[in-house]
């Protein structure tokens, strides 16, 4: 079996142990003579692996019971609704616009008649930096995106607030141990380090799950109708949860998230050591006090006209999803948790060879 390389920025690349694990079981799951997709979501074997799932999720980031983990659907896009709806009481909703997705996540309190504060951002350097921020204590909730895809941009530490902090971590999920003593609420969308596009996973402090003060929000969009059911009150998307176990297991099996930290810090060094030591061939484009270990942005400094044969001469050799998102351009390398070492090699050993040629 030849595979690509993928270094696309999602759905991204599973584990291929994950995979292959899933195509043994796809027709007979455990020797039971049927598909885990083809069984009730309240049959005693489907929980088994649902609550299975939350387990491994409080095991990697060691969460307790103050925490409620809910699996659902509409991706992070669904998120940037459910939040306001659930969390805002009349108040200040602040917000750090990193990129497109806060950008977005902002319109969307908007449309609900909230005025968002925007107490730091980015926007006039492209997104380049994560800027200082300056939360209340007393807001309603305090939102970020922890790492953003597109601009190659990642908080190094997370802001300090007595207020609920609310973070999209899409893209960086599962990639590190993160702290939750100040996390109110935390959310992702599988398809890039947890599983298969289709399933969002939702980490809520349990107290904020009783917040929704406006009768008007629809019961489907209330963290306390999911919450109460244990993310069993409309069919969930069965295979993509099955799937995201087996990755939280493929991570308990790498040694954590301890382990994969170390693993994805040692896979972006190596593609800036590249880009910094090229002497302006390439050029990044985050700053190197908020350079992303998920998505390294950059450029061909040299010549533009470059990238485009970069890509193209990339795929040729394997390597997949290497043109930058539409709204920066360049080039994009996602180097998310099974991307491997090796295949970090492959790539900046192109990248020199490529620089060879046309410098």
């Amino acid at each position: 079996m030849s595979r690509k390389i993928n270094f696309s920025a999602g759905p991204s690349a599973l584990p291929l142990s994950v995979l292959q694990h899933a195509q043994n079981e796809l027709t007979d799951y455990q020797g039971k003579g049927f598909s885990i997709m083809e069984i009730s979501h309240r049959s005693k074997i489907f929980e088994e692996v649902h609550f299975g799932a939350m387990d491994k999720i409080r095991t990697l980031y060691g969460i307790g019971n103050e925490y409620e983990i809910l699996f659902l659907q509409g991706g992070a896009h669904l998120q940037f609704s459910m939040i306001p709806m659930n969390l805002y009481q009349g108040g200040k909703a602040q917000y750090a616009n990193t990129g497109v997705w806060t950008n977005k996540a902002i319109k969307e309190a908007q449309i609900l008649g909230i005025k968002p504060d925007v107490v730091a951002s980015s926007e006039s350097d492209k997104f380049a930096y994560i800027p200082q921020i300056n939360f209340s204590d007393d807001a309603d909730y305090a939102y970020i995106c922890s790492n953003n895809t597109i601009y190659g941009t990642q908080y190094k530490s997370l802001p300090k607030t007595k207020s609920p902090l609310v973070i999209d971590a899409s893209s960086d999920f599962f990639s590190r141990p993160l702290d939750f003593s100040g996390i109110g609420l935390l959310y992702g969308g599988a398809q890039k380090n947890a599983g298969p596009s289709g399933v969002t996973v939702v980490i809520i402090r349990k107290d904020l799950i009783e917040r929704v003060s406006n009768p008007n929000v629809p019961m489907f969009l209330r963290y306390k109708t999911h919450a109460e059911a244990k993310s069993l009150y409309n069919t969930p998307p069965t295979f993509g949860i099955y799937l995201l176990s087996l990755t939280m297991k493929w991570l308990l099996d790498q040694g954590g998230l301890s382990k994969i930290q170390a693993k994805n810090a040692a896979k972006s060094a190596m593609i800036y050591e590249t880009i910094d030591g090229s002497n302006g061939f390439y050029k990044a484009h985050a700053r190197t006090d908020s350079r992303s270990d998920m998505n390294v942005s950059f450029n061909v400094a040299v010549n533009a006209e470059l990238e485009p044969v970069f890509v193209a001469q990339a795929e040729s050799e394997g390597m997949l999803g290497l043109k930058g998102h539409r709204h920066l351009g360049g080039i994009r390398a996602s180097i998310y948790n099974a991307v491997s070492e090796q295949d970090v090699k492959i790539l900046v050993e192109f990248m020199k060879e490529f620089m060879k040629k046309h410098g």
